[in-house]
Parts: C-alpha cells; structure tokens; sequence
C-alpha cells in the first residue's frame, strides 16, 4: 500500500491564509507587520529569491524592504546596518540572507540580530531558548519538518523518532521540538554506525543531510512517517535536471505510512513559518498584546 503524500504546499496555504489575517488585525491595531531583509553582494537568484520573499510577504499583509549591501562590505558595516534595524520600532522582522560573502562571519552576524526581531529563529539567543521549550521563533525548516510530522496526526508521546542530519538549524532544533513532545529520539550524523539499522526503528524519520536518494527502502520502518528536508538538483541520463530530496521517494512510498515529496512538501512550509515567526515577532512587540 502506498504512503500517504502529505501536501506540504497545501498545509502551508491554510497557515498563510491564518497569518495573514493575524498581520491584517496587527495593522489594524495601528502595529503593521513589517520585515526588513538583509542581502550581501547581489546575484541574479538572490535577487530573484528576495522578489519572492517580498511577494509571499505582502500575500501575507506584511510589509517587506531589501537592504542590498556591497559584497566586499565589513563586519563593522553589516553590524552597524543590522542595529540602526534594531533600533527602528517600524522594523518587526530581520533576516539575513545567506550564505554570506566567505570574509564574514554568518554567526556573528546573526548575533547582532535583536532576538525578539530574528525571524529566522538562528540566532544563538533564540537557539538557546529552544532548548528550554521557549523560543519566541524556531528555525524555520526545522519547525516545517516538525509541523508537516504532526500535520499526519501521528501520535508522538513515546515514539521512536530518528532524524538523519545534526545541523544547527534543522536537524538539532527538530529533534529538541520531537523530545519537547515526548518523543524518544536519536539523532545520525557522519561518524554513526550502521544507519539502516537505526532509521528502522523510527516510526517518524527526519533527514536532513543534503545527499539525493540517500535514503533507500531498506531504512524505512513500515509505517512510518518520513519527512524529507532535501533539496538536491539531479542531472538525468538525458542531460534534463530534476529537483528531488534526500529519500528515495519511489523506492520509500510503498514502505511508508506517510511521506512529504520534494518539490511540494517541506520547502511551500518553510516559507509559510517564515511567514509565521514574522507576525509572532510582530505581536511580541505591539503593546497591550
């Protein structure tokens, strides 16, 4: 029996029509919602990237304003950029579009970031809050990862949880929000052994390592929930590329209970808690809350 496909971009829709009308009541209040990105050096796709930000920004009645800074631009530069935003009552949101430029230090950048304003949920203050289950925002695949894993209604008090990847800001943040839930978790990384062997045991399985197809029927519990975070360009046999995750997903749907695809699964979602985490920084700074 196939897995069941969780819509990712459908889920997200309905958080979106919610956030928006939450920054709708915001600016009604006379608080509008109000994000401000930060862009070093200027590409083509960045910019492209930015224009769809802002696009998904306004759907959502939030304000949005790009700041473009020079690539060779100094630390000194950037920080001073990202507090004069700081200071700004106008300004709800900052984010800082990555990577940046090799010379600066993307963490001490993201430092500068007033917490209640880091609507990316990757500042060190943010991270650390996580920990304790009191972050104001999380990172945003992370939390769309999660949320796609409830979404499925499985029942994650007690269960086995196996994420597949130890980044800072995805596979940590997920499987402290799985253990804030009670789940068991085990989180795999380079140096584990024998990972089939753990990722059967996970009734819900999280990968994120940025390696296509890596994840073959052999790993996957019958059942489970797996939630792919992977976005890998792929060239074909006909010299066509294609755009798909970490889980083999034709070899993985028939073993699995439920399964996110890619494109259309995780990726729709980690916009729309971007999009969340900007009017929860919004109404955490308008009086009478």
């Amino acid at each position: 029996m196939s897995a069941q496909i969780i819509d990712g971009a459908a889920i997200a829709a309905e958080v979106r029509q919610e956030v928006a009308q939450q920054a709708r009541a915001l600016a009604d209040r006379g608080r509008p919602v109000r994000l401000s990105a930060i862009l070093i050096g200027s590409t083509p796709a960045a910019e492209m990237y930015a224009k769809r930000q802002g696009d998904a920004c306004r759907e959502a009645n939030i304000g949005y304003d790009l700041l473009t800074l020079p690539a060779d631009s100094t630390a000194a530069q950037v920080t001073a950029a990202i507090e004069k935003l700081n200071a700004d009552p106008a300004v709800t949101g900052i984010m800082l579009h990555m990577p940046v430029p090799q010379h600066l230090d993307a963490t001490a950048l993201q430092s500068a970031i007033a917490p209640i304003k880091d609507v990316e949920g990757v500042s060190p203050a943010n991270l650390g809050w996580l920990m304790h289950g009191r972050a104001l925002n999380a990172p945003c695949t992370a939390m769309a990862a999660f949320e796609l894993a409830k979404s499925t209604g499985a029942n994650l008090r007690g269960a086995e949880a196996v994420v597949v990847g130890a980044s800072e800001i995805v596979g940590t943040p997920v499987a402290l929000m799985l253990s804030e839930q009670r789940a068991t978790v085990t989180i795999c990384r380079s140096a584990t052994r024998d990972l089939a062997e753990h990722c059967r045991r996970a009734e819900v399985l999280v990968v994120a390592v940025g390696k296509p197809r890596w994840i073959g029927a052999d790993h996957i519990r019958d059942g489970a929930v797996v939630i792919d975070v992977g976005i890998n360009r792929i060239t074909l046999p006909d010299g066509k590329s294609r755009t798909v995750g970490d889980v083999d997903f034709e070899a993985v749907k028939d073993r699995a209970g439920f399964i996110t695809p890619v494109p259309g699964g995780v990726g729709p979602m980690t916009v729309a808690m971007l999009l969340r985490n900007t009017v929860r920084s919004a109404q955490a700074q308008s009086p009478g809350r």
